[in-house]
């Protein structure tokens, strides 16, 4: 760097870093520790003394002025014949004095729980949820309920209403747990934040049947997975309409798909069984004959199965809603 250094005395700061490969930054910053550091910026012939700076503080702490903006401050001295500095000026002291934090009380939210529910097995944890569906015309809708059997995918009730109502979903539930013979603290309902989900008509009649009740936290879909997934299927389907011309419509076509779903559609969430086999316990049934199925087609090519003979997935253990991650073991 030295070298540098009488390079650049001779030809030029620029030419020297050129000739050498060197980026002026580069070349300056090697440079810094044998000049010193950089000599303190002087002061600004117009800056405020320390006495203007007192004074200034000194109406912005007053009682007159302590619940006043600088803007309004500035203002008022002005009118009464009197002018220190720029409302600018007044908030860079304030800041510098560390008094520019809002002043007023915040609106505080509550820290919400994330949820970590299990189901392994049917009828212990439910979800449900509430989605809009076009109707004739446009502003109209009409409004599908469903719970949904977490574990096995199973729709076990649903409904389609002209409008959402916590009455509504009070008489379905009671309904669909009396359809699926629900007995005392054996069930857990899930759902989101939503008028209907939180109302106090649901949660009297959820506390008389001895069902436990939970909550997604505000604005995260991802606590309620199973229902969002649901609705999209449904959705997406070829079958489904830009718009349905009756609630009649609405609950024909809606029937023809809970069918489907859970009769027909093999679900890649759960072995690629059908949520009514799940539900109703045929999973160990099913999985036998395909792996009857599997063995005979092993039989007759097993050279087409390079690793190991074929094998039918089994029925999932469990389902969770937010698994608990697992703690990473730093010793080893």
């Amino acid at each position: 760097m030295a070298a540098a250094g009488a390079l650049a005395q001779q030809v030029g700061t620029a030419p020297a870093c050129i000739a050498l490969g060197l980026s002026r930054a580069s070349f300056y910053r090697q440079l810094a520790p044998v000049h010193g550091p950089a000599p303190a910026r002087p002061r600004p012939a117009r800056a405020l003394t320390d006495l203007e700076r007192q004074t200034i503080l000194a109406h912005l702490y007053s009682d007159r002025f302590q619940n006043h903006s600088p803007v309004e401050v500035c203002a008022t001295l002005l009118d009464e014949g009197h002018y220190h500095c720029s409302a600018r000026t007044m908030y860079r002291l304030l800041t510098r004095a560390g008094q520019t934090r809002e002043r007023r009380d915040q609106l505080a939210h509550p820290a919400y729980t994330k949820p970590e529910l299990l189901a392994s097995a049917p009828n212990q944890l439910w979800s449900w949820d509430i989605t809009k569906l076009l109707g004739p015309a446009r502003w109209t809708y009409f409004y599908l309920y469903v719970i949904l059997d977490v574990y096995s995918r199973y729709v076990v009730g649903w409904m389609i209403a002209p409008r959402e109502s916590a009455e509504l979903a009070k008489q379905l539930f009671a309904d669909t747990c009396t359809k699926q013979n629900i007995k005392e603290n054996e069930l857990t309902i899930h759902a989101d934040r939503g008028s209907s989900m939180t109302s106090k008509s649901v949660a009297f009649l959820l506390a008389d049947l001895g069902i436990t009740k939970t909550h997604s936290r505000p604005h995260v879909s991802n606590d309620n997975p199973y229902s969002e997934s649901q609705f999209k299927t449904m959705k997406y389907r070829p079958q489904y309409p830009d718009r349905f011309g009756s609630i009649q419509d609405a609950r024909a076509l809606t029937a023809d798909f809970v069918h489907w779903y859970n009769e027909e559609h093999h679900h890649s969430g759960i072995s690629l069984l059908t949520p009514s086999v799940l539900h109703h316990g045929q999973a160990p049934l099913v999985i036998e004959k395909r792996q009857a199925v599997l063995n005979a087609a092993y039989l007759v090519h097993p050279e087409r199965f390079v690793k190991r003979p074929p094998k039918s997935p089994p029925a999932p253990a469990q389902a969770w809603i937010n698994k608990p991650q697992t703690p990473v073991d730093d010793t080893q």
